[in-house]
């Protein structure tokens, strides 16, 4: 009889060893699981209301089982509790707060009460595994895994990794790419979280990620950093860009990556199921970048507009198709290499559009300074655009123009002052009718325009403008369906930007009494830190 103990004894401990090998989890999880089934079968025996505790001896397999009884002053629960006096008798050492525990004998398990013991077994092995699982591949976000696919589902790929098991989403599978099981893939994991059938883990083959780690596998001088992949833009399974930087002049960042004959950009390729891949160098001047950004296709001229990260590409005409790409793809690619809005004109097109811009200005000198036409295409054509520049320009700005002397320079310059000054009378009635606040005049850099402006969008009072932030006013670019969208802010068309705008509300919570003009002053301390440090730094060791 005692060598059957012994070999039951021995077997359980084989059973937690092996259990704990094949999930890749501590034995010390699974011989915890065991005891707790143990416990409960103890529990359904003795009955519930005792608190037992079982113990499996790691070293020999024993089980021990006790009922713990807590020492109080007066017992209401004799099966959980046990007097202090009582207590003593045991134990002279026994205090108040303490537990008792009171040996049992052992139990016998029954067909239910093994079954139930295997459940609770196996759902404590299952957790110790997720979250082991868990713990593995949370630092693995941004890594490519190999793994076998094990089962489709619903178009979803579910891929055993061999020490876990994850998920290829259908919108994250390449189009027209399909797999069987026992197939092997490779994916980049975007994602890895608790969920509650245990962590999952999220793998992408269109992720943007995936193709600069792929070139990193493939061109040793990304892998050493010599190289930097800048941004990449996709449009899985058809094109992408791709902007690379070479850290060592001496290095072609784009050669290094297209490799002898094309072999290491083939190999990615090969990969995407032949995705063609633009492999363009990155350069710090925005406009060269969006010009490389657009290849193939030629530029022949650009515009930036910084504050709006807007640029307008003028193309020959017989260049537009190629720069817009087939249904946009080209230029909505390079739009997200970039990170800028690309409008593409053709010459023809943007000199149509400077023309029209030309006889508007024309038009608005004519009517607004009461001159001729010549005189006020004379005016466009130099570049005047606003009837302020004319009022406010450098007298003999105007006087160099041919055909104009000092005084009718002095003439214009009255006339655009006294245009201004009735228009600005006529704002400062519809600024009243709006109900804007005069203190709002006082906010340097607000023009009569602008309060008009701001009480046409319900911006009143000082408290108003003060609760504005910079984008209300100059509109900032959102993504829309991967697509670079300017919303408008309120005062658009006057010329205001970001650092402008900044101020105004900064001005406006000023004088609101939100904060002081101590909070908006650097701090002494940290300058004098960083003065410090600065000195420091600058020290010969």
């Amino acid at each position: 009889m005692v060598e059957a103990v012994s070999a039951n004894r021995l077997e359980l401990l084989q059973i937690a060893d092996a259990v704990a090998r094949e999930k890749s989890i501590d034995k010390s999880v699974v011989i915890t699981a065991m005891e707790d089934a143990i416990q409960r079968a103890a529990r359904s025996r003795y009955g519930s209301e005792n608190e037992i505790k079982a113990e499996i001896n790691p070293a020999t397999g024993e089980i021990s089982l006790a009922r713990l009884l807590e020492v109080v002053e007066t017992v209401e629960n004799e099966a959980t509790e046990i007097s202090l006096d009582e207590a003593k008798a045991r134990n002279p050492a026994a205090q108040t707060g303490d537990f008792i525990a009171e040996p049992l004998p052992p139990i016998d398990f029954g067909r239910i009460a093994a079954q139930n013991a295997k459940q609770v077994i196996v759902q404590k092995v299952r957790d110790a595994e997720r979250e082991r699982q868990y713990e593995e591949y949370k630092d693995r976000i941004t890594e490519i895994v190999h793994g076998v696919v094990k089962r489709i589902e619903y178009g979803n790929v579910i891929v055993d990794l061999g020490r876990g098991e994850a998920i290829v989403k259908r919108d994250e599978c390449l189009p027209r790419e399909s797999f069987r099981p026992g197939d092997r893939i490779r994916a980049y994991i975007y994602d890895v979280r608790r969920e509650q059938r245990g962590p999952q883990i999220f793998l992408s083959r269109t992720h943007p990620e995936f193709m600069a780690k792929l070139f990193a596998q493939e061109v040793p001088e990304i892998y050493d950093g010599i190289i930097e992949i800048v941004s990449v833009a996709r449009d899985p399974g058809s094109r992408a860009k791709i902007a690379v930087l070479s850290k060592d002049s001496s290095i072609d960042p784009v050669g290094a990556c297209v490799g002898m004959r094309g072999s290491r950009v083939q190999a990615v390729v090969g990969e995407l199921q032949g995705e063609k891949i633009d492999i363009i160098q990155w350069s710090p001047d925005a406009a060269t970048f969006i010009v490389n950004g657009l290849a193939p296709a030629e530029v022949a001229k650009v515009v930036l507009d910084e504050d709006a990260e807007r640029i307008e590409v003028v193309v020959p005409d017989e260049q537009l198709s190629l720069a817009i790409g087939r249904r946009g793809q080209n230029v909505r690619l390079a739009s997200q290499l970039t990170g800028w809005v690309i409008d593409i004109l053709t010459e023809e097109e943007e000199s149509n559009r400077r023309q029209a811009e030309f006889l508007q200005r024309s038009e608005m000198f004519q009517e607004a300074l009461d001159v001729d036409e010549m005189m006020s295409q004379l005016l466009a054509s130099e570049g005047f655009s606003s009837i302020d520049e004319v009022a406010y320009v450098d007298l003999g700005e105007i006087a160099e123009i041919d055909g104009f002397d000092e005084d009718t320079a002095q003439e214009l310059q009255t006339r655009a002052v006294e245009f201004l000054e009735k228009r600005n009378v006529e704002l400062d009635e519809r600024r009243r009718e709006l109900g804007v606040a005069d203190e709002l005049a006082a906010v340097p850099g607000l023009s009569m325009a602008m309060l008009v402006a701001l009480g046409e969008n319900d911006v009143k009072t000082m408290e108003d403008l003060a609760g504005c932030a910079t984008d209300d006013l100059t509109g900032w670019v959102e993504k829309v369906d991967g697509e670079s969208v300017r919303q408008e802010g309120i005062l658009d068309g006057h010329d205001v930007g970001a650092a402008e705008a900044e101020a105004m509300i900064m001005a406006a919570r000023v004088a609101a009494g939100w904060i002081t003009e101590e909070d908006l002053a650097p701090e002494p301390e940290k300058e004098e830190q960083l003065e410090g440090e600065t000195a420091d730094a600058a020290e010969p060791e």
